[in-house]
């Protein structure tokens, strides 16, 4: 064994040490879970009627499974699934329930499970965060608490903000929520089966779900200098779920990096993350004084629109 690997195995030694000693006890998890189980059990089906307790109930017992499975894989590929698992719940429930409510509370019910399979992945990813940095699991998971707390707070304002001042699902506004009508879709889908379909709609899922093997399976067999030009399934999809625009923005994206890459390629690969990052943020804040104004009913001096004759 080199100095190298001694050095290695001294430092995970103080990680497991440090990461051991404040350890969470077994009895605060579970009462904490079922302490929760108790509270949704009562006061979901007050919220949503057509999710009977025992259904929450079951969500319950069925999600710890769930979220092991889930934080397994998000470790592994560092890809989130939860609303994988959630869709699952959300066509047993809606189809369990029936015409009866089944839509709201397949809804409902993945929510439920959704959020507790995605927090068990979330907390795991943070826990290893703070083994990798020598920090308190402890202290780890009380920062979850107030966060939670917070966003108990700050979700439902940001909700409102965002609902009072835009037009949120409208096919032709800012806001279109395309998975919300997506995921109403699929309760539907879950009540009244696949006769809720439009005529053709599975051979064209089929046929569609065949070519999209068959790219993925041409992008890896072929020599990177022809698979570069061979287009990902998944990215073309992205544009029929959130609009063109979305597909616009990235084209004039991809130009701004593919000229940078040609004039400086060292620095576009060392700066390109940080310049994203820094347009993702300034985007996403920028909703913010946006609601403020649209709350105001300040409209913009000059508004531009395109279209066909």
């Amino acid at each position: 064994m080199t100095v190298g690997d001694n050095a290695k195995s001294n430092e995970d030694k103080i990680k497991e040490v440090v990461f051991m000693k404040d350890g969470i006890p077994f009895w605060v998890a579970a009462s904490g879970y079922v302490g929760f189980a108790a509270i949704s059990v009562g006061v979901i089906p007050v919220i949503f009627p057509s999710l009977k307790w025992y259904l929450v109930l079951i969500s319950y017992i069925v999600a710890p499974v769930l979220a092991f499975c889930n934080s397994y894989g998000t470790g592994l590929t560092d890809w989130n699934l939860a609303s994988t698992y959630g869709k699952l719940g959300l066509f047993i429930f809606a189809s369990c329930v029936g015409s009866n409510g089944g839509v709201l509370a397949g809804l409902a019910a993945c929510g439920v499970m959704m959020s507790i399979v995605s927090t068990a992945a979330d907390l795991m990813q943070d826990f290893r965060t703070g083994y990798l940095t020598l920090s308190s699991p402890r202290s780890m998971f009380i920062s979850q608490l107030v966060g939670t707390l917070m966003g108990c707070i700050l979700a439902p304002l940001t909700f409102w903000m965002f609902w009072t001042a835009f037009d949120i699902g409208s096919p032709d506004g800012a806001y279109k929520a395309p998975y919300a009508v997506i995921f109403r879709e699929m309760a539907i889908l879950g009540v009244e089966g696949f006769s809720a379909l439009p005529k053709h709609c599975l051979q064209i899922c089929y046929g569609f779900f065949t070519s999209a093997i068959v790219i993925n399976l041409l992008r890896d067999r072929t020599p990177s200098k022809i698979s570069k030009f061979i287009p990902i399934p998944m990215a073309m999809a992205v544009p029929f779920y959130i609009g063109a625009y979305f597909a616009i923005d990235m084209f004039v994206g991809s130009v701004i990096l593919f000229v940078w890459e040609k004039l400086n390629s060292k620095d576009a690969e060392e700066y390109s993350g940080a310049i994203a990052s820094g347009l993702i943020c300034g985007d996403g804040i920028w909703t913010i004084p946006s609601a403020i104004l649209s709350l105001c009913r300040v409209n913009p001096p000059i508004c531009m629109s395109f279209s066909s004759v």
